[in-house]
């Protein structure tokens, strides 16, 4: 983003602010107006750790690279002392930057259990269908787990997690990140701080932005929901953790539509092709051209396993176009997941939640609406506006933030402390509320395809 449009972005702020009434804060103004501690993140049971906590991390993919970076930044808090990873070569690039042992690289999860228990924890970021069998052997072997989400692709296998994890009572954090974002961190405070008097309903949008869908949903691994997980699990059960985590009550019941319109083989252009890369007539008019999306523009590219020499990208990338999924078009694939839904969540406190996900957005970053007794905010995961009823003032501010609002290394320290201090008070919630998060999103999945309201049990 350039710096002549975050300036001109501010400046209509502050011309926004004048025309309305409304005034433009920073976060630290607007606590003290609420009474709040400026330091959202601070937490009193923090506190220096005698020894590094140990960590073997099981797939060394994306987000397996995102909280095993946390041990570079704090090698005094995590070491990172054992790797499961397939893939020869991000096994040996992760191997190398955390100074793995030979003996402790592995080739599958399994290989991991087979030995001796070697470290603390394990943190669990395998693909989704591989998260039930190494977690629950994580638990019989006595390690402490970080559990990437979906925790399971089936309701079942949750529950049989949340079992075995109660039963042997070790710690286990669920990467819930958005909890640990400052934009839910300070809706958190400000509901806390009565700021809107009771609150009442919420509505919240994910826009997952017609690429992203594309790429991770169309294309990717998350396609079919049959081999992986239904979409209100895979991308959306961040928001049905959300919301139950700020409306702070247990669901009740839950109703949901959505269908897939677009990506289908009766939308395919005239004169499309079954690859992007066999001559189709109208790639260079398609929003969804992997040749545009990979080749030309080099997004996304973290899916591809490039070598080192960047002079050798544009070759690798071709040829991977010509080969896999992610070079085949987007309405010829053999996806099912829906490209727009909506949902609706009655909790026990008699607070309702509509939450709508949203494919087809030329953005990303969610958008809130939280309405109650004597005021209400708006929020886009960057600004926010806060209006008082009795008085018709609106108050403003804004914030940015990295990769998930900011959270990923924020819920890695609560983890890393609830592990050091075997204390999982740390943690923002407990394995319970984690779960109910999912059987809410496995209730909207039965809703949709059955037009039901279906009822929370936990």
């Amino acid at each position: 983003m350039s710096l002549r449009y975050l300036i001109s972005r501010r400046n209509a702020l502050r011309f926004l602010s004048l025309a309305t009434g409304s005034f433009l804060f920073d976060w630290k103004e607007v606590a003290a107006m609420f009474g709040i501690k400026h330091d959202v993140y601070f937490n009193p049971l923090h506190k220096p750790l005698e020894k590094p906590v140990t960590a073997i991390v099981l797939g060394a993919g994306n987000r397996g690279n995102v909280y095993g970076g946390y041990s570079v930044l704090h090698p005094d808090e995590l070491d990172i002392v054992g790797v499961a990873e397939p893939n020869l070569l991000r096994n040996e690039r992760f191997a190398t930057i955390h100074n793995i042992a030979l003996e402790h690289r592995f080739e599958t999860w399994e290989d991991v259990f087979k030995v001796k228990k070697f470290a603390d924890a394990v943190v669990i970021s395998t693909p989704d269908d591989l998260h039930t069998e190494p977690c629950l052997q994580a638990l019989d072997m006595g390690y402490d787990i970080l559990l990437e989400k979906p925790i399971a692709p089936t309701e079942e296998e949750c529950r049989a997690i949340l079992t075995k994890a109660k039963e042997k009572g070790n710690i286990i954090g669920v990467c819930h990140v958005l909890r640990y974002a400052p934009y839910f961190r300070q809706l958190k405070e400000l509901l806390k701080a009565n700021a809107i008097g009771e609150l009442v309903s919420v509505q919240h949008m994910e826009p997952i932005e017609h690429v992203h869908m594309s790429h991770s949903y169309v294309r990717g691994n998350w396609h079919n929901s049959k081999e992986t997980a239904p979409i209100i699990l895979a991308k959306s059960c961040h928001d049905t953790d959300i919301l139950r985590w700020l409306i702070n009550s247990p669901s009740e019941h839950v109703q949901c539509f959505g269908n897939l319109k677009w990506f289908t083989e009766k939308n395919a252009p005239k004169g499309s092709t079954a690859r992007c890369t066999d001559g189709c007539a109208v790639e260079a008019e398609c929003p969804y051209s992997a040749l545009q999306i990979y080749h030309r523009d080099k997004k996304r590219l973290y899916v591809f396993d490039l070598p080192e020499d960047k002079d050798k990208w544009d070759d690798a990338i071709l040829e991977s176009l010509k080969t896999k999924d992610y070079g085949r078009c987007v309405y010829r694939m053999d996806n099912d997941q829906p490209d727009h839904l909506t949902l609706n969540i009655l909790f026990k406190n008699h607070v309702t939640a509509a939450f709508s996900m949203e494919a087809f957005t030329s953005y990303e970053g969610r958008r809130t609406r939280i309405m109650g007794s004597m005021g209400d905010i708006s929020g886009d995961m960057e600004t926010f506006t806060h209006t008082d009823f009795k008085t018709g003032k609106k108050t403003m501010w804004s914030l940015k933030t990295d990769s998930h609002g900011g959270g990923d290394h924020r819920l890695m320290k609560d983890w890393v402390q609830a592990v050091g201090h075997r204390n999982p008070e740390l943690l923002s919630s407990s394995i319970d509320v984690s779960v109910e998060s999912h059987i809410i999103a496995f209730a909207a999945e039965k809703s949709r395809l059955n037009k039901t309201i279906e009822n929370i049990r936990l």
